[in-house]
């Protein structure tokens, strides 16, 4: 009635779903070709029915089983990514005054405190997203998406036929109808109005295939002209460069991306950096890649134990930890959080891992402890594989406890920590930890 229209029969009752001594229940939305009735302008409309339909068409989109609405932001696939373990839509979430962006699928962890299923930076999966959607929009690409188009007019083509064939057929109907019923004498009053009901079924036929016919064509893409085919095949030259020019919109980019992706599973292979990345296009075609995404620490890396034996052999030919760390950068190793190459200190402390290199100032920082559950940082870290800067992050908010001591002139953090200490230390970094927004940065080092 908003759009000046009457309808009944809009929720028929499913006696399949009806239960006993509820009248009420079993109701069902039906779709507007199978209501009963709808009588357009009926009423005064507040609005127009085009706008009506353009309102539902936004509320199913806005819908979750739907692709969503765009939101805006920095992350390009915000609404369309998939998590790849559990099937839910995962959200989007910003730090750093909305410049970083992550997908995060907390659903489980929101709703029944499970978990965190995975998480992962948007910026490695928008970049891959990016490069697949620019090459399928190349003009070769795009060449043959035209000949399908026309292909596709051809059969519709064929099709308008059929339809013209049968409303062609109804209206015939009609008039046979019509002469039938203009031929009877008006003294045979029975078979005039037999065949006026006769008539009268026949127009309705016709308009029920009329308004069928119309329903067709509004599900029908329009075909492109010669011009908007030249005219696209243009701009897919100069793509790539309005796709990255300053004057393009991150809503502009989400835009183009939402008519060509349906959805984009995402799955990570455990806590490693292995992404595995599905894209589903509008037209039901899949492609499938993998990617590397930066991660925390060295140990979630899947190539951890061959950069043990790579960095070991080296160490073993008498070569230092800067020369190392060069033959590293120069083979293509990678960081875990991929900013930048690997350091001497990084090399360093993988010897050190491996008990290859001496810790420094260890022989002067046994001397300090006084307890035989008085750990170092850096003995702490060792002995519970979890990275030094971790354990001085939970130092400084309180985790844990520990003194500066001060000896042979030097100041080092002693920590107490006991066998039930270091059981509830290794808990605590093994439990995942979703990253809180209220802190500049995240207590655990969680899955990237």
């Amino acid at each position: 009635m908003y759009a000046g229209a009457y309808s009944y029969g809009r929720r028929p009752t499913d006696p399949r779903r009806q239960k006993a001594g509820r009248p009420g229940t079993g109701r069902r939305v039906a779709a507007p070709g199978d209501w009963a009735v709808l009588l357009k302008d009926r009423f005064p409309a507040y609005i127009t029915w085009e706008h009506y339909e353009a309102n539902l068409r936004q509320l199913e989109a806005n819908m979750a089983q739907a692709t969503g609405v765009s939101r805006g932001g920095t992350a390009l696939l915000s609404g369309l990514v998939v998590c790849g373990r559990c099937g839910q839509r995962m959200t989007t979430q910003y730090r750093s005054n909305g410049h970083a962006a992550r997908y995060v699928c907390n659903r489980a962890a929101s709703s029944y405190a499970a978990p965190l299923c995975q998480s992962l930076v948007a910026a490695t999966v928008d970049e891959a997203v990016t490069a697949l959607v620019l090459q399928a929009l190349e003009p070769a690409a795009l060449e043959v998406s035209l000949r399908a188009a026309e292909d596709l007019a051809a059969e519709r083509a064929a099709v308008q036929r059929h339809w013209a064939q049968r409303l062609e057929r109804a209206r015939y109907e009609v008039k046979r109808a019509f002469r039938q019923y203009d031929a009877v004498e008006p003294e045979n009053r029975l078979v005039a109005r037999t065949l006026e009901r006769h008539w009268e079924a026949a127009l309705a036929a016709e308009a029920d295939l009329r308004a069928e016919y119309e329903r067709f064509l509004a599900h029908q893409p329009a075909v492109l002209s010669g011009e908007e085919q030249a005219e696209i095949r243009r701009l897919a030259a100069d793509l790539p460069a309005l796709w990255h020019a300053p004057t393009t919109t991150m809503a502009d980019r989400q835009a183009v991306v939402r008519q060509i992706l349906d959805r984009v599973v995402v799955g990570v292979e455990g806590h490693s950096e292995t992404v595995t990345l599905e894209c589903r296009w509008a037209g039901g075609h899949s492609t499938r890649t993998t990617l590397a995404r930066p991660v925390a620490r060295l140990e979630q890396l899947s190539t951890y134990p061959a950069l043990l034996e790579r960095v070991a052999a080296l160490h073993a030919d008498g070569r230092t930890a800067p020369a190392i760390a060069d033959t590293l950068n120069a083979e293509g190793w990678v960081p875990p959080k991929r900013r930048g190459p690997f350091s001497a200190a990084t090399v360093r402390g993988l010897l050190y891992r491996q008990g290859l290199k001496r810790w420094p100032n260890e022989r002067a920082r046994r001397t300090m402890t006084a307890s035989p559950h008085d750990w170092t940082l850096e003995a702490l870290a060792r002995h519970l594989d979890i990275p030094k800067p971790t354990l001085y992050a939970w130092l400084r908010k309180g985790v844990i406890t520990g003194r500066l001591v001060t000896g042979e002139g030097k100041s080092v953090w002693m920590i107490q920590a006991d066998d039930a200490e270091l059981a509830r230390l290794r808990t605590l970094h093994a439990t995942p930890r979703m990253w809180n927004p209220g802190s500049p940065d995240p207590v655990e080092d969680g899955p990237m």
